[in-house]
């Protein structure tokens, strides 16, 4: 497979153009497979001793020695990371942890010698990858207690000596060195923005990066689709007009204002994908992720449109070949899923007929690490005339 060359992959969004049909090299035991959208094991524990049935006293000393034993719910509200359970479900994403492997073991030339950053570690998983493969050193940023979990892990491993774990967050804290040659970081939020760790992702780059250092994953395109979804609007929205009998309809706003994140069913899908934005990691600012893209999409065959449905793509382009995942609902599945923003209309559309629009996407002013979404749309078909503003919160 020939390498995709930076300027084959858009930088902005165009009205009414289609996410380009790239060919992104998934490798498990060098397979490859190749989508429409961007395509893109386990090991034995063993337990010296069951504990789960010693003595209260035993057992809540093992509890208190866990990351966050000590935590209560409210805690994990803000500290939502120190759990191991999401680790384990982003590290069970063989789609997002594997093609980050094959970046790091498929390209190690680009890490050899190499002082690398790892923004937002966790379990320290990327950085470990880069120690194999010959990195000089890797300093590991993680701010939530799982960085004590981290540091045990480093030390499992043998690589004490490589790894450098600091607990903190990036804007506050120092490195023992002026300058890195890499940074790297699993970033991406549900519909690509939301937690903004983008914007650490910057900070650290214009603090620490060398010049011409890289920036890994170095793209990142946010893209939109219709579907069908009459059922499970039904259940998730409609279901509040009248519950028991009882008027709810205050909460169906709510409802209505508030994506859903789950798994779409491509056989949903009504109109063309379209490419809302693209950022390049390397080069953008903080702001760029504040914007107004235009949207025009193409109904592929009569039916309703119930949503609208974002997903986002990732692409490392510094690579020796082309590698990169989707989140799209082509694609194969990943923790992200998909976001789903339900229409206050039931549109009826007609083979070839569109619908025509804008989303604008901004930090929430109050908490930035939610997602503000105001989504224009019109159409003007055989059956269905409308034009609507609504607005959204990622949560």
């Amino acid at each position: 497979m020939d390498s995709v060359s930076n300027n084959e992959i858009e930088n902005s969004a165009s009205y009414g153009k289609n996410p380009s049909k790239i060919k992104f090299q998934y490798e498990d035991d060098d397979e490859q497979v190749v989508q429409d959208e961007t395509v893109t094991e386990s090991s034995n524990l063993e337990v010296d001793e069951d504990i789960s049935m010693c003595d209260p006293t035993t057992a809540a000393a093992v509890d208190d020695s866990m990351v966050g034993g000590d935590k209560t719910s409210a805690d994990y509200y803000f500290d939502s990371y120190s759990h191991f359970g999401i680790h384990e479900e982003m590290l069970k994403d063989v789609v997002r942890t594997k093609t980050y492997q094959n970046v790091i073991y498929k390209n190690s030339f680009l890490f050899k010698d190499k002082v690398v950053l790892d923004v937002g570690a966790g379990t320290g998983i990327l950085s470990l990858f880069c120690a194999k493969v010959g990195a000089k050193h890797v300093y590991a940023i993680e701010c939530s207690s799982m960085a004590d979990m981290a540091q045990e892990i480093v030390k499992l491993n043998g690589f004490s000596d490589v790894i450098t774990v600091i607990k903190g967050k990036v804007e506050e804290i120092d490195l023992p060195v002026p300058q890195v040659d890499i940074i790297i970081s699993e970033w991406m939020g549900y519909f690509l923005l939301y937690e903004n760790m983008l914007d650490t992702v910057l900070y650290a780059r214009d603090k620490w990066l060398v010049k011409d250092g890289l920036v890994l994953p170095d793209k990142a395109s946010l893209c939109l689709t219709a579907i069908e979804d009459a059922d499970y609007k039904e259940d998730k929205i409609e279901f509040w007009n009248s519950v028991y009998g009882f008027d709810m309809s205050c909460i169906r706003k709510q409802a209505m204002m508030e994506p859903i994140v789950d798994t779409v069913d491509q056989n949903q899908i009504v109109t063309n994908c379209q490419l809302l934005k693209t950022m390049d990691i390397s080069k953008m600012t903080s702001g760029d992720a504040s914007f107004t893209a235009p949207f025009k999409l193409i109904a592929e065959r009569d039916d309703y449109i119930h949503a609208l449905v974002a997903y986002f793509d990732v692409s490392f382009t510094k690579c020796h070949k082309l590698l990169g995942f989707s989140t799209g609902p082509k694609s194969r599945s990943t923790h992200w899923k998909q976001t789903v923003l339900y229409l206050e209309d039931v549109i009826t559309v007609c083979q070839g007929e569109a619908v025509v629009g804008s989303m604008t996407v901004a930090p929430n002013k109050k908490n930035p690490r939610d997602v503000d979404i105001m989504l224009k749309y019109s159409v003007n078909g055989k059956h269905c005339r409308v034009s609507r503003t609504q607005y959204y919160r990622m949560r």
